[in-house]
């Protein structure tokens, strides 16, 4: 464990093995710090806050201080952040709230780059990368592998499905469809994230499936969640099974469709 001298630890921490905890930083007493865990300097760690194993956070973040949520009057809540994240200078997360579950999370892998903002009740998935001064709001979810381009908003409440990408500076108001591509400045879906998909390993056959359930979802008959249900009885690929399953979850928002 190597703790700079002028780091404050304050009493009920807990720090595990192999901890690097630079100059100036602060840490709270409720807060849990895993194995090999790295605070470079002036590096903020309070509230009830957990962080997992091997997770390096860079100078002059804020990591568990009380959510911006004027509804919020000091219930307990949590921040938990798993393990091998890469949080870099100036991100802010902040924990959940009681009327959200009183939970924040997030998971393993991301990367978080500087100036980029987690807010309360967000459920975070693995290996998500969200770029320079982008804010998630309040209750979203945003599942395994999507990446968040520089400067977007994401609109409270929004769901981004797994593989999505959304391009730099756009704002996203409603639910983003499994591997989804959204681009401009009000996020419209403009096709399939086809570039993660061969990248993650994905079977030819299964992103022909999905390129064709895209296509239902833009121009077939009816209403997009009838498409969606057309598409869950006809297709036997899993991919486009999981797209279905989104769709058709309970959601408060509306979604961005094909345009």
């Amino acid at each position: 464990m190597a703790i700079h001298p002028s780091a404050i630890i304050e009493d009920g921490a807990q720090i595990g093995a192999d901890v690097s905890i630079g100059p100036f930083c602060i840490v709270g007493p409720k807060v849990v710090l895993g194995d090999r865990v790295e605070l470079k300097s002036h590096v903020v760690v309070t509230g009830d806050t957990q962080i997992g194993a091997d997770t390096s956070i860079f100078p002059f973040c804020c990591i568990g201080e009380i959510p911006q949520d004027v509804k919020f009057h000091g219930e307990a809540a949590k921040l938990v952040i798993g393990k091998r994240n890469r949080i870099r200078e100036h991100v802010t997360m902040n924990p959940g709230t009681e009327g959200g579950g009183g939970l924040t999370k997030i998971g393993d892998d991301g990367f978080f780059l500087a100036g980029c903002h987690v807010a309360h009740d967000a459920i975070v998935g693995d290996r998500v990368i969200v770029v320079n001064q982008s804010a998630i709001a309040g209750h979203c979810i945003i599942e395994d592998d999507v990446i968040i381009g520089g400067l977007c908003g994401i609109h409270q409440f929004v769901r981004i499905g797994k593989g999505a990408i959304i391009g730099a500076l756009s704002m996203v108001t409603n639910d983003v469809i499994p591997h989804g591509l959204v681009q401009g400045p009000r996020g419209e879906l403009d096709g399939l994230n086809l570039v993660g998909l061969k990248r993650r390993g994905v079977d030819r056959k299964d992103i022909s499936a999905l390129r064709a359930a895209f296509q239902t979802l833009k121009d077939g008959d009816g209403s997009f969640l009838e498409r969606a249900r057309r598409l869950g009885d006809e297709s036997e690929s899993p991919h486009v099974s999981e797209m279905v399953d989104f769709i058709l979850a309970d959601t408060d928002r509306h979604f961005l469709t094909p345009r």
